[in-house]
């Protein structure tokens, strides 16, 4: 019949360039790991927020040299970083604090930890006039205890002679999602203060037995401004650029010291020599007269096994410029950079990043 061959000749015709499109597409294969429209490779991160402002810069100026690279950090303090690289939903995280034994268990492999820069907590508070304080571990243990209520107690006046401390009540402000930041401020506490260390302890979380509590940096900033007579703990550029003032602490040789480029050096000045395997070192309390107490070392968390070529070697390569150009910025920002012999080290941990066993770098 006419009719049935023309629409049999038809719906040939429609098959046949549905082919061709099905050829044309299967003949352009696109890596997993690269967007199609863009042509780009993006690499997605997370995690603590004390460096947020660094990677942020870091970013930013990678644009002009990573070409094809897209790199997004987003700051969801070192617990949410954590989770994400565990449960694969981050292609790498951002941790003040080392993984615990436990959380290194729950990995499907292997991960790297990667000093990437160094910086401070710094203590800090909201008094009228802001005056620099002293302050040692035990007296910061004793008023987040509950123990000293007052910013005019006998303690805290004697720490600060000639310092007019007002009689008004102190309001404790903490983070409240898990945070390496948290790891170090309390791991001093701890260092300092028996009751500290038999009580909450040290952690990324810990139960505080009173105040109040912020959501990352930016969230403990906001409630220091927010609440007069307020004390906490944030990463030192959110401090200097909120205008709030950081106290000199009592470090291990006995001196008040406060947060700054030189005082964090002094406190990583053995930190290349001392370096274990897992390059996981505590600088908190280190050793010298010249080191702030709250000095950290910030980690870049990787799998040394990377799944994916593209992405993996778009991430080594991000690494390796983060360790060298990317020192640059870090003073600017109000962190320290990685004293060469640190780098040295970083140089070689980042050439053992593999993908189907090969080296992502040469």
């Amino acid at each position: 019949m006419p009719g049935m061959n023309k629409w049999r000749r038809l719906i040939l015709g429609l098959v046949a360039v549905a082919m061709l499109f099905l050829a044309a597409g299967c003949a352009r294969p696109v890596p997993p790991s690269q967007n199609e429209s863009a042509g780009r490779v993006k690499l997605s991160g997370g995690g603590a927020s004390f460096p947020y402002p660094l990677y942020s810069k870091w970013i930013e100026e990678y644009k002009q040299v990573g070409a094809g690279v897209v790199v997004d950090y987003q700051s969801i303090g070192s617990g949410g970083g954590i989770r994400g690289i565990t449960e694969g939903t981050l292609d790498f995280a951002g941790s003040d604090a080392p993984m615990t034994p436990e959380e290194r268990a729950r990995a499907p492999r292997e991960i790297v930890h990667l000093p990437v820069v160094l910086g401070a907590v710094a203590v800090t508070y909201n008094l009228p006039g802001n005056p620099v304080l002293n302050l040692d571990g035990e007296t910061l243990a004793d008023i987040y205890l509950g123990r000293i209520i007052k910013w005019n107690h006998p303690r805290l006046q004697a720490l600060n002679p000639g310092v007019a401390l007002p009689d008004q009540d102190i309001a404790m402000i903490h983070r409240s999602d898990g945070s390496g930041t948290t790891f170090v401020f309390t791991d001093y506490l701890s260092g300092t203060s028996s009751a500290w260390r038999n009580g909450p302890g040290t952690g990324k979380s810990v139960s505080w037995p009173l105040g109040i509590g912020g959501k990352g940096n930016e969230g403990v900033t906001g409630q220091l401004k927010l609440i007069e007579g307020s004390i906490g703990y944030v990463e030192l550029a959110y401090a200097v650029k909120n205008n709030l003032p950081c106290a000199r602490l009592k470090n291990r040789a006995g001196r008040f010291v406060g947060p700054a480029t030189a005082s964090i050096a002094a406190a990583a000045a053995d930190a290349a020599r001392d370096l274990p395997p897992d390059l996981c070192l505590s600088l908190v309390n280190a050793p010298g007269a010249e080191a702030y107490p709250l000095s950290t070392f910030s980690y870049l968390l990787v799998y040394r096994e990377q799944a994916d070529p593209v992405k993996g070697k778009a991430l080594a390569e991000f690494l390796w410029w983060a360790v060298h150009e990317g020192q640059r910025y870090a003073e600017e920002l109000l962190y320290t950079p990685l004293p060469e012999a640190v780098v040295a080290r970083l140089e070689k941990e980042l050439k053992t990043l593999t993908c189907q066993g090969k080296p992502l770098l040469e």
